[in-house]
C-alpha cells in the first residue's frame, strides 16, 4: 500500500495568500430529476466558478435510430453549451465512450443494443459524434475517452484497443478538419497508483502516453477516497506530479472528490471533506495545473437516478458541495477561500 511521503519529500506551497494557476468549474449534473432545483444549482455554481466541464455520452441510442450525429449532439448540448458561453465560461468537453460507472463494461444504450465499440459501424459513429459534438459546444479542450487506464486494467482488451483506435482516427479526423484546439484522454490517479484494479504498487501511465500519442494535455480523474486514503492529509504530495514524471504536459482533474458521508471501507464527515478540498488545491498548485472540475455541485438522491443492481452510484452521492436541497456544506467554504485567490 502507498505511503504518505517522508521527510525527505519537499513541502508544498502554503496556498492560503496565492495567485492559482487553474481554473474550477463543475458539471450540470442534478441532484434529481427536479428542474426547477437543477437550474438553481447551475446558476448557484455559475457564479463560483471561471469554467466549466461537459462530461458527456456518446448519444449511441439516437444514432443508432437513425438520427444524424449532428442532430444529437445539438439536441444534447446545444442549450447548455449557450448558457455557459452566455456566462463566459469556457468549456472542457469529455466524452465517456464506456460506462462511466462500471468500466469493465460498455455503455449501457450499445449493450441494450447488443452492440460494441469494438465494431467499424460502431467506431464511424462515434468519429461522426466527435465532430458534431466539437462544432456545437466550441470547447477550449476536447477528451476523447475517460479513464483510460481503468479500462485497460479492467475491460476486455478488445474493448481497449477498440477506445485506442477510435480515439486516434478521432483525432485525425479533428486536425484533418483543421481543429488545433488540444485533445486529451483522462487517466484514473488511484489506478496509475496501484490503488484500484492493482496491487498496491505504483503503476504509472507510459502505456496511455505511448497508446494516445496526440495529447495536448492530460486529464486526471481522482477520487483517494476509494484508494484508501484514510484522511485527505496522508495523500503524498506527489500524487499528481508523479503521475506527470518530467513532461510538460498540463494537467487538469476533470472529475473527483471527497465523500463528506461515511462508505464502506472510510469513515468520513462534512469536515474532513472541506479538508480535501484544501489538500486538493496544495496538490494543484505543486502542478501549475490547469483546471479542477468536480463533475457534481450537490450531492446526489440516488432514488432518482434508475440503477442497476450492485451500482456504485451511492460511493459518489455525498461529494456536492452543497446538499441535493442546495444548503451548503462546510466545503462550499473551502472552495470558495480557493476561488477567491486571483488567477494567474
Amino acid at each position: 500500500m502507498l505511503a504518505a511521503c517522508d521527510d525527505s519529500t519537499p513541502p508544498l506551497r502554503d496556498a492560503s495568500a496565492q495567485t492559482r494557476s487553474f481554473r474550477m468549474g463543475f458539471s450540470a449534473i442534478p441532484p434529481s430529476q427536479n428542474v426547477p432545483t437543477a437550474v438553481a444549482s447551475l446558476d448557484m455554481w455559475s457564479t463560483r466558478a471561471d469554467a466549466a466541464i461537459m462530461h458527456l455520452d456518446v448519444q449511441w441510442a439516437a444514432m443508432l435510430n437513425g438520427k444524424s450525429a449532428a442532430a444529437a449532439a445539438s439536441a444534447d448540448a446545444l442549450e447548455l453549451s449557450n448558457y455557459y458561453r452566455a456566462h463566459k465560461l469556457p468549456i472542457v468537453l469529455m466524452l465517456d465512450v464506456t460506462n462511466g460507472l462500471a468500466r469493465d463494461k460498455e455503455a449501457p444504450a450499445l449493450v441494450a443494443a447488443g452492440r460494441s465499440i469494438t465494431e467499424p459501424a460502431i467506431q464511424r459513429l462515434y468519429r461522426d459524434y466527435v465532430l458534431a459534438i466539437v462544432d456545437v459546444v466550441r470547447p477550449s479542450h476536447i477528451g476523447l475517452a475517460a479513464e483510460t487506464n481503468l479500462i485497460r486494467a479492467v475491460a476486455p482488451r478488445a474493448v481497449y484497443d477498440a477506445v485506442v483506435r477510435m480515439t486516434n482516427d478521432a483525432a485525425a479526423d479533428l486536425r484533418a478538419r483543421g481543429v488545433s484546439t488540444p485533445l486529451y484522454v483522462s487517466v484514473q490517479v488511484e489506478t496509475a497508483w496501484g490503488r484500484l484494479a492493482g496491487s498496491g504498487a505504483y503503476v504509472g501511465i507510459d502505456q496511455d502516453l505511448r497508446d494516445f500519442p496526440f495529447l495536448g494535455a492530460l486529464g486526471l480523474s481522482s477520487y483517494p477516497y476509494l484508494g484508501g486514503f484514510a484522511t485527505p492529509e496522508a495523500i503524498p504530495n506527489e500524487y499528481y506530479s508523479r503521475v506527470r514524471g518530467t513532461r510538460a504536459l498540463p494537467l487538469m482533474v476533470v472529475e473527483g472528490g471527497w465523500t463528506s458521508a461515511s462508505v464502506p471501507g472510510l469513515q468520513s464527515s462534512l469536515e474532513v471533506q472541506a479538508r480535501y478540498v484544501r489538500r486538493q488545491a496544495e496538490l494543484l498548485d505543486a502542478v501549475d495545473a490547469t483546471a479542477v472540475f468536480q463533475l457534481t455541485f450537490t450531492d446526489l438522491d440516488v432514488s432518482a437516478y434508475p440503477q442497476p443492481p450492485g451500482s456504485i452510484l451511492p460511493l459518489f452521492a455525498a461529494l456536492g458541495m452543497v446538499d441535493t436541497q442546495l444548503r451548503p456544506k462546510p466545503a462550499l467554504a473551502a472552495w470558495d477561500s480557493v476561488f477567491a485567490r486571483p488567477r494567474e
